[in-house]
């Protein structure tokens, strides 16, 4: 039965809704060639578009009666208007016409299943396509949770430099010395008792105050402030846990970045686009911040080496972090009503990050170096530079740790090469080390002897020179002074020599200074002028005189005018100025004694030189104790009374010329 018998058999049961079949008699298969090549396009088109489309199109072309028509002219006209889709194509063909529509619905269902096949390739195509993209993209998926699960999966080469860097890891030669060394408590600092004790009482107080420590380099500032804060950590009325972080950083590594794409010390903001934010918020375009070192010390301190050398931008920044007690991020790229910005972002850019702490900066300049807005919210605590005793005293606590025979005279011909304790650790593991050198293969280091030659070899090699040449000495002399000097935080002897002969002329002398010291030294000079003929009744004019500053250099301040007019006196008068003695001080037109500044440090200069006795102005004399460095320190007011502790008393009989 061919498919036109099917349509002519099949009717709708219009009471039930329902398809159903209708019992007709079946035909036999049509035998007429023309009935055989109408049957097989009609098969065509059922094949191309299936029986249930022909119903449908059918019904809205209103063929489905031509389909079932006995009459062969009017199925072919059914046809035509299936294949046209055009209802009003009303003429019935004759049998002579018949082939030729034949063949135009023959060549048109072939165009038809030739476009059909084509697009079938190409949809068969773009799903293969479409398949292996979804393909890579549940793999890429798959990937991403794979890395948020176990923290990123590692290639073979990754593996290898990784395992390469675990067996570097388990390689070790050997401990720093220094690290060895350094102090472990705060009864191991040599020589700072008094700015120790200042710094555990300004942290150990319920209000905690921020500090700068000034001093020079390799005296335990560093390492004070760590070991101050563990023992304030101890203290019940102190504010800070026992986990408050010490947070260390150096001055000398910190830039202010005006567009804050890099700032460790305050934090920096990493917009989605240039700097590349993290993956997940790039490409939300959500920028991320990031804190800094203000946040990490939060509640604990933050240590600043070398504070004295930051931007001064930076410092204004850091001045405002101290202020609010919070760090503030900015951002253009943060938008607050974006529901894509994670909370702890957006809680970020609108409270800033807590950063309450203490911070305590250190430098080995002068304070002209700190920001004054900063420097005015710090309390300054001044370490001390280390005699050669407290060296020495250093230098034997350190022998005994490295378990090294360590004799007093060899510890105090270190102290002779520096000023500083790290320094003079040094020089110890350095002459340690050739004492091991010595050693036979094999043979302990247990109670290696340390030499006088080792510390002279490492001396020699290191082309070290001793910190102090100029000594005191108990043998006066005529026209030749200590006065006392400041550079930086160390003090030290200035020699001042004065020598006078006759003028050829009365009245028509000459004074000749060093053009190098200054012309405020060069003011002392006139001055003590003044002053030596209202003491002696001498007139300088009537002498040819030379004063000279032994080693050059510039003298800034009026500080040595009292030694100048001390070697003056002596050249003029013939008088002996004691050698042990070193003074400072401004000398006034009257006579008297001015004060001057940096006392303390010139103390020391004075105590390192050897001297016993230190002259300074009657009003510098709460700058220091009596006593100070083992020094016999003498206020005086006026010159007269510097006299009486400068000049070798004169035996009976002796004038003043």
């Amino acid at each position: 039965m061919g498919f036109f018998d099917f349509f002519r058999r099949k009717k709708t049961d219009k009471n039930k809704g329902v398809a159903a079949t209708a019992d007709i008699n079946a035909k036999k298969a049509p035998q007429d060639p023309l009935d055989r090549e109408i049957e097989t396009i009609f098969n065509l088109l059922v094949e191309e578009w299936g029986a249930d489309q022909i119903v449908i199109k059918a019904g809205k072309l209103d063929a489905m009666a031509l389909l079932r028509s006995e009459k062969r002219g009017e199925r072919v006209l059914a046809m035509e208007r299936l294949v046209e889709a055009d209802p009003t194509i009303d003429h019935v063909p004759s049998d002579k016409e018949i082939p030729e529509i034949l063949a135009i619905l023959s060549e048109h269902i072939a165009d038809q299943i030739a476009r059909r096949t084509m697009e079938d390739k190409i949809e068969q195509q773009i799903e293969k396509k479409l398949e292996e993209n979804h393909n890579d993209y549940v793999k890429d998926l798959r990937k991403q949770v794979l890395e948020e699960e176990k923290g990123g999966l590692e290639s073979p080469q990754a593996a290898k430099k990784r395992e390469k860097l675990e067996a570097l890891e388990k390689i070790s030669l050997t401990q720093s010395v220094l690290e060895i060394l350094r102090p472990k408590s705060l009864e191991e600092i040599v020589g700072q008792e008094a700015a120790v004790k200042a710094l555990l009482a300004k942290l150990s107080s319920p209000y905690p105050q921020h500090l700068i420590l000034y001093g020079p380099p390799g005296i335990g500032k560093t390492t004070a402030a760590r070991l101050v804060l563990e023992a304030a950590k101890k203290v019940s009325h102190a504010p800070f846990a026992p986990e408050a972080p010490f947070i260390e950083t150096d001055g000398t590594t910190l830039r202010w970045d005006p567009r804050d794409m890099t700032n460790p010390l305050l934090g920096s903001v990493h917009d989605p686009i240039y700097q590349g934010a993290r993956r997940d918020l790039a490409d939300n375009g959500v920028p991320e911040p990031k804190p800094g070192l203000v946040t990490d010390a939060h509640g604990g301190i933050l240590f600043i080496d070398e504070i004295g050398e930051m931007d001064e931008l930076l410092q204004n920044k850091l001045l405002k972090v101290l202020e609010d007690k919070r760090a503030y991020f900015e951002s253009a790229y943060f938008d607050p009503t974006d529901e894509k910005v994670p909370p702890y972002i957006r809680k970020l850019f609108i409270e800033g990050a807590p950063a309450d702490f203490v911070l305590i900066g250190a430098t080995t300049r002068d304070a002209s170096h700190v920001n004054p807005a900063l420097r005015s919210r710090c309390a300054a605590i001044y370490f001390e530079p280390l005699t050669p005793a407290q060296i020495v005293e250093l230098l034997l606590k350190a022998a005994v740790k490295l378990s090294a025979n360590l004799s007093r005279e060899a510890a105090e011909l270190i102290s002779e090469y520096t000023v500083e304790g790290r320094k003079a650790v040094g020089i110890l593991a350095d002459a340690y080390s050739l004492a091991v050198s010595r050693l036979a293969d094999g043979e302990s280091t247990e109670n290696v002897e340390i030499l006088l030659d080792d510390i002279r070899e490492v001396a020699r090699v290191s082309r070290l020179y001793q910190y102090v040449t100029k000594k005191a000495s108990d043998t006066a002399m005529q026209g030749h002074i200590f006065g006392l000097g400041v550079s930086g935080f160390l003090g030290s002897v200035i020699e001042i020599e004065a020598v006078a002969f006759p003028a050829r002329e009365k009245g028509k002398g000459t004074v000749r200074f060093n053009e190098t010291a200054g012309s405020m030294a060069k003011d002392s000079v006139f001055n003590a002028a003044s002053v030596l003929r209202s003491i002696t009744g001498q007139d300088l004019a009537d002498f040819d005189v030379h004063i000279n500053v032994i080693g050059g250099g510039n003298i800034d301040g009026p500080s040595a005018g009292t030694a100048i007019l001390s070697a003056l006196v002596s050249a003029v008068t013939g008088r002996k100025i004691r050698q042990n003695v070193a003074v400072t001080g401004e000398i006034a037109l009257n006579g008297n004694v001015r004060p001057v500044g940096g006392v303390p440090e010139k103390a020391y200069g004075a105590a390192q030189a050897g001297m016993k006795t230190m002259v300074i102005p009657w009003e510098n004399r709460s700058d220091i104790p009596l006593g100070h460095l083992g020094l016999d320190i003498h206020p005086v007011k006026t010159a007269e009374e510097a006299f009486a502790l400068i000049f070798e008393e004169q035996e009976s009989g002796n004038s003043e010329e």
